[in-house]
């Protein structure tokens, strides 16, 4: 059972935070790009992200879904899917995906699958709000709100309205 030990982000912290990977995404992403957010709570991140790329440079900038499970390699029996809409066309596009949490990169490695599935994107980058560290994969993000040192027995919980009623980033760890 997993016991809340802080708040690591209240709302306005997450605010400020998703407004610096936007703008750092305006400086370093030359011309055109997608954000794709991974489900559940890469979606509400991403239709941020894109809120604040509009509000600070006026580039209304294309926001899709992304549900990895077919692509995961850790999931039995997963399947693949005979059609994958992803909401956007991501041909000869950067591809920006993003998500709350990173930690063993397999859920993002699933991502890029799909992704390549559906098309051949010019690159592919990966926007976190949290890093935690403990990968088995060697997968690195471009754009991350905030390092998160952790042991394996705690856990990171990104809260958003959409999904709990409130905005913050917790840490959990396992009761004795």
């Amino acid at each position: 059972m997993y016991q809340q030990k802080s708040i690591l982000m209240d709302g306005a912290a997450m605010d400020r935070t998703l407004m610096r990977i936007a703008h750092e995404i305006l400086e370093r992403c030359d011309g055109d790009f997608v954000l794709l957010g991974i489900r559940r709570r890469g979606i509400p991140l991403a239709r941020q992200l894109a809120a604040n790329i509009e509000k600070v440079a006026g580039k209304a900038v294309p926001v899709g879904e992304l549900d990895v499970t077919s692509f995961r390699d850790d999931l039995p029996d997963r399947g693949i899917p005979a059609g994958l809409d992803l909401g956007l066309d991501v041909g000869g596009q950067t591809v920006i995906l993003v998500d709350d949490v990173l930690y063993t990169g397999r859920t993002i490695r699933a991502a890029m699958d799909a992704v390549i599935s559906a098309g051949r994107p010019r690159a592919i980058r990966l926007a976190v709000l949290i890093d935690r560290g403990h990968r088995e994969l060697p997968i690195r993000p471009d754009f991350v709100g905030k390092n998160i040192p952790t042991s394996h027995r705690e856990r990171i919980e990104v809260r958003l309205p959409d999904y709990d009623g409130r905005k913050e980033v917790a840490i959990l760890g396992l009761t004795e």
